[in-house]
């Protein structure tokens, strides 16, 4: 079976590995003539950027570059990029990386020509509206981890560095108009960070498997998201170099961030405050919370996760999958607990507070309160 292919779901996706070479095309498809490529720090000066810079260059599109983004990319992050994207006269982002490159080129797209406060569009209600939705500027995303998935999605984390919170900022177009998925661009990550982003989108596929919401087209995409994980992120961990791993788990991520439209739930709730406020890795802090959570949500899920079970393979049903979840972190190196993430001296009340304010909190088939979010949280510390 081939693993190249063109896919107009959720958006127009160039999938396949050496298909970063269709960059300029992706630009002039999504009507980008002067783009600002945004990235992190880290991938700033890797052979993977400076490649795509000279494919732009080439092309007439110029090799213009931000990557003032931390790891949890926040509001100074993006008014930096906003001024970068103003000066520089451009008409478009090309967003690439990880989470944090894709949010903040999403974010940058959108606010560049907004006259509101950025948090006036946070996920609140019909806030979205709030937008112009004719200054936001075209958007081609790069992903080069296989984790958030935020190359399809419709909104970006962003951290308020005052408060030291997660914020959701939504409006349809934040959907790029054109993804490049290029396995060959995620060859070179390291294994904590093959590890920690796989198990983002494994944990986006369990919670939209979990959510008690109605969407079916969203809870198969998780079950066979759930799947690819399950059979390729061990790959992709052993040997950084297998292509076809490589490539199944960028469809994982994909599918899992289009399946959360379905709903997320207790374990993002959880990992935004704890991310917000000790800088954990996003992903690596919802699969040292996503065991706990299994058990907090046994009584609404374990049929269901009966059946998936069966689906993946897995004998013992709820059970025999939970034991799968423990299996794959250990093999994954991931810590059992917060303080092996180096969290230490926990603000219980902060971080209760801060995940039963979170969006995510409506999606678990639990209802969440004060009182069992405390001891969930106890639990994982």
């Amino acid at each position: 079976m081939s693993l190249t292919a063109n896919w107009s779901y959720p958006t127009a996706i160039r999938f396949g590995a050496g298909r970063i070479s269709e960059i300029a095309e992706a630009c002039a498809a999504a009507g980008i003539t002067k783009p600002l490529l945004i990235t992190d720090r880290g991938l700033a000066e890797m052979e993977i950027t400076t490649r795509t810079l000279d494919l732009l260059e080439a092309a007439g599109l110029g090799r213009a570059l931000f990557s003032d983004v931390d790891p949890n990319p926040n509001e100074k992050n993006a008014e930096a990029g906003v001024r970068a994207f103003k000066e520089g006269g451009h008409d478009g982002v090309v967003a690439f990386g990880g989470g944090s490159g894709l949010d903040l080129g999403k974010l940058v797209a959108f606010y560049a020509g907004q006259t509101r406060p950025l948090w006036d569009f946070e996920d609140i209600g019909d806030w979205w509206t709030r937008a112009d939705p004719d200054a936001i500027a075209p958007i081609v995303a790069v992903p080069t981890t296989a984790g958030t998935g935020s190359e399809v999605g419709r909104a970006s984390v962003i951290t308020n560095s005052e408060t030291e919170e997660k914020k959701i900022i939504f409006h349809p177009k934040f959907l790029p108009a054109q993804v490049i998925c290029d396995p060959e661009l995620t060859v070179g990550m390291p294994k904590m960070i093959t590890a920690g982003t796989g198990l983002d989108a494994f944990a986006h596929c369990v919670e939209a498997f979990s959510s008690p919401h109605y969407h079916p087209m969203s809870q198969g995409m998780a079950l066979e998201g759930m799947r690819l994980v399950k059979d390729y992120l061990p790959r992709a961990y052993a040997d950084g170099t297998d292509l076809e791993a490589r490539a199944h788990m960028m469809s994982a991520a994909a599918m899992g961030a289009t399946a959360f439209q379905k709903g997320l739930g207790a374990i993002h709730a959880l990992s935004h405050p704890i991310g917000a406020i000790y800088h954990t890795h996003h992903g690596t802090t919802n699969a040292v919370c996503m065991p706990a959570v299994l058990q907090f949500n046994r009584p609404a899920i374990a049929a269901r996760f009966d059946n998936a079970a069966a689906y993946l393979g897995i004998e013992g049903g709820f059970d025999g999958f939970c034991a799968f979840v423990d299996a794959l972190n250990g093999g994954l190196g991931i810590p059992t607990s917060l303080s092996g993430l180096g969290v230490e001296d926990l603000d219980m009340d902060r971080v209760v507070a801060g995940a039963l304010a979170d969006p995510s909190t409506g999606g678990n088939p639990i209802e969440m309160t004060e009182e069992n979010t405390r001891a969930l949280l106890a639990q994982i510390l």
